[in-house]
Order: C-alpha cells, then sequence, then structure tokens
C-alpha cells in the first residue's frame, strides 16, 4: 500500500517538477559580465541571474542585459539570439519613453534640450566611468533587452 502511494506521488510530482523546470529554463538565464562598463556595481567575469521580461515591465534604474549593436551602428531585428551563443551587454535604464533624455545623452548625441525619449525606447548607461552606451549609440530598441537582473551570482575573476 505505501509503495503504490509512493508510486502515485512520484507520478504527480516528477512532471510537476520537469514543467518547473522548463519555465525556469525559459523565463532565467545567467550572463557573465564582460568589461568595466557597470564597475563598481559589477565586476568583470561576474555571472549575473536574469528574469526575461517583457517591455511592460522594465523600470527606470533596472539593470538589464541587451543585444550589443551591431557594427554598422544599427541594432538587430527579430529574435534575439541564444543566450549562451551571444556576448550581452549589462547597462542601466536611465530613461524610459516620455522621460527626459539624460543631459550627458543629450549633450553626446546632439540633441536639442528637453528631448523625451521616444516609444517603444530606452536610453541606459553603464555605471562605470568609462562606458559605450546611450551617449555613443543613442536609443536602445525595447525588442533587444533580453531581460533584468535579478542578482549577481558570483565572481569569476
Amino acid at each position: 500500500m505505501r509503495s503504490r502511494l509512493h508510486r502515485r506521488l512520484l507520478l504527480l510530482v516528477v512532471p510537476l517538477a520537469a514543467s518547473a523546470l522548463l519555465v525556469a529554463r525559459r523565463r532565467l538565464v545567467v550572463v557573465r559580465v564582460r568589461g568595466t562598463s557597470m564597475v563598481p556595481t559589477l565586476q568583470p567575469g561576474d555571472r549575473v541571474l536574469l528574469r526575461r521580461a517583457p517591455a511592460e515591465r522594465l523600470r527606470r534604474g533596472q539593470i538589464v542585459v541587451l543585444e550589443p549593436i551591431g557594427l554598422e551602428g544599427q541594432w538587430g531585428t527579430g529574435p534575439l539570439p541564444d543566450p549562451a551563443a551571444a556576448d550581452w551587454l549589462v547597462k542601466r535604464i536611465a530613461a524610459m519613453p516620455g522621460d527626459p533624455v539624460p543631459e550627458e545623452v543629450v549633450d553626446q548625441q546632439g540633441l536639442p534640450a528637453g528631448t523625451v525619449v521616444p516609444p517603444g525606447q530606452l536610453v541606459v548607461l553603464g555605471d562605470g566611468v568609462h562606458s559605450s552606451d546611450s551617449r555613443v549609440w543613442g536609443y536602445v530598441p525595447f525588442d533587444r533587452v533580453l531581460g533584468v537582473m535579478l542578482r549577481p551570482l558570483s565572481s569569476m575573476s
């Protein structure tokens, strides 16, 4: 009787655990930090856990992981690459659609004072002194964001 109960529990628990693992693998990603653009918040070699997030869940101040801009200075289109198959950028959201563009971005991009971030776009900045970010590239399309950092995992430097 007891072994029958154990088998029934296993038949219930194993599929549920497998489903939960599958959902977690789709929503959670680990990315390694490269470069110094987020120092002192994150160091080169740190690994960060991120949650894939739709555009409507992004907020100013969050650290996000995004696809790098192309060599031609154009953002990619279509689906993002596999998280394990690409180098990713880690930056902080400085402004959302409708927010004023930060002064340092206005200056570097030659925008008129009082410019606001257009719909579907973000302004991102590195926390570090040396960072390629919206000061260099301008706006970042929402669809180039892989996810939002939940927490650092470890340093591998």
